[in-house]
């Protein structure tokens, strides 16, 4: 094994979590016709190696089921402002031995984690 590619992210209306998605800083990568009238939606950080894909076929992964996603920041702080000033809810930043971190929830309530040291 060498890195972790993509992680799916379940969610019930996938053109919706794409709107949120690319408001908070996501690209599209790839949005092609998937399986049973769905979509393969996939997206990145710029500059990042592992993506995510915005998924409604796993019968295993309700949406809003992800917790402990955790997104690098290089200023916290700049990223709730900027991300606040777009009209998206960010939690307030903890401190803890091992950096800082806010929450953030897509519309289907996943919860991204921001990091910043």
């Amino acid at each position: 094994m060498k890195s972790i590619e993509i992680i799916s992210i379940p969610v019930t209306n996938q053109q919706v979590a794409k709107e949120f998605y690319l408001k908070i800083g996501f690209n599209l990568i790839v949005e092609a016709p998937f399986q049973g009238g769905s979509n393969w939606i996939q997206m990145g950080l710029p500059d990042a190696q592992t993506s995510i894909t915005l998924v409604n076929w796993f019968q295993e992964m309700p949406a809003g089921s992800v917790r402990g996603l955790v997104i690098n920041c290089d200023d916290l702080d700049k990223e709730i402002e900027e991300l606040t000033a777009k009209g998206v809810i960010v939690g307030p930043a903890d401190n803890t031995p091992w950096g800082r971190f806010a929450s953030v929830k897509d519309p289907d309530g996943n919860t991204l984690s921001l990091h910043g040291k």
